[in-house]
């Protein structure tokens, strides 16, 4: 395949930056010369995305973290449909939180990254679509490869951000949440899936959107999800009190969230969330507006190397399993 890479050298406080070096070398010794573009701004991702698929790059090894990678995946769709069919995303994580690196099981030591990039598969993956008020008040679209979340989620992932430099990624998110939770105020949301006139309101902590299982730095919150199944996991954290959610964190990391009984979730293919006030949200880890949010599933929109150990099948295995 026609490879490049887009790296974003501020990923994880900008420790991408300075290893650069040494990631550039790995990679060569693995794949031989690659074309390097750098970001330089928000969304700057997904235009390099665009011009070098309009190249001819049939894969984009994307450097950084789940902020990168969402702006990538929107630079490999436009209008639900592929910018280059059969084009693909390859994922080297620099990032913090690391969650989509998670999902698809990609090892955590540079070499172990390489290694399982090189031996990993294209496999068609879903993305979702949300429509979102962003902070200028005004309406905006975009794809996500991960976990949306609105509530707690957002103020969070706004939050976290201000104290990646002094901790690690599930540090950062770990203590963002418990800070955030202190100041939190809970507001009801009306959450109506496929298409139900009718909607089931909740006063909530969060609510998780997931095409992937884990956001917030290794929250386990959407063990249900698949990457190719049509569907989205909902998963809806009820309100709770401080001393309650500290004596219960093993929920929220443990893939047992389902089981405790203020966790409520569900499958959709769209769904609307509403509210009366401000409730911000997070999309694949960036805080990027507020409700109403109108979100969908577009299947199997894009392409990602997938190691084995991530269990999503290829056409390959598809085809090397038929009878």
């Amino acid at each position: 395949m026609k490879t490049a890479v887009v790296a974003n050298p501020r990923a994880a406080g900008g420790k991408a930056a300075k290893r650069w070096r040494q990631v550039e070398r790995r990679l060569a010794s693995r794949f031989g010369s690659l074309e390097v573009r750098f970001t330089e701004r928000p969304g700057h991702a997904t235009e390099l995305t665009r011009e070098l698929l309009a190249q001819g790059f049939d894969c984009i090894i994307g450097v950084g973290g789940d902020g990168t990678y969402n702006e990538i995946a929107n630079g490999f769709v436009e209008d639900d449909r592929p910018v280059r069919p059969g084009a693909c995303l390859g994922l080297l994580p620099m990032g913090t939180g690391g969650d989509f690196q998670r999902t698809l099981r990609i090892p955590g030591d540079l070499d172990g990254m390489i290694e399982a990039l090189a031996a990993a598969e294209p496999v068609e993956i879903d993305l979702g679509k949300i429509r979102y008020v962003g902070h200028d008040g005004r309406p905006a679209q975009r794809y996500f490869i991960n976990v949306t979340s609105m509530g707690m989620g957002g103020e969070v992932c706004v939050r976290a951000k201000n104290v990646f430099s002094r901790f690690g990624g599930q540090a950062a998110f770990l203590y963002a949440t418990l800070k955030a939770f202190l100041v939190y105020r809970p507001q009801p949301i009306d959450l109506y899936l496929d298409g139900a006139a009718e909607p089931r309101r909740y006063r909530v902590l969060n609510i998780a959107i997931g095409n992937g299982m884990y956001h917030g730095g290794g929250m386990y919150v959407c063990p249900g999800a698949e990457l190719n199944d049509g569907r989205l996991e909902v998963t809806v954290i009820q309100h709770l009190g401080p001393l309650t959610m500290l004596r219960n964190l093993d929920y929220l990391y443990s893939g047992k969230i389902y089981d405790y009984p203020k966790v409520e979730h569900f499958q959709a293919e769209r769904l609307r969330a509403e509210a009366e006030g401000t409730v911000r949200i997070e999309v694949d880890g960036e805080g990027l507006g507020m409700l109403p949010v109108q979100i969908s599933v577009v299947p199997r929109a894009m392409h990602v190397l997938a190691p084995k150990a991530a269990g999503v099948e290829s056409e390959a295995r598809e085809r090397g399993s038929a009878p």
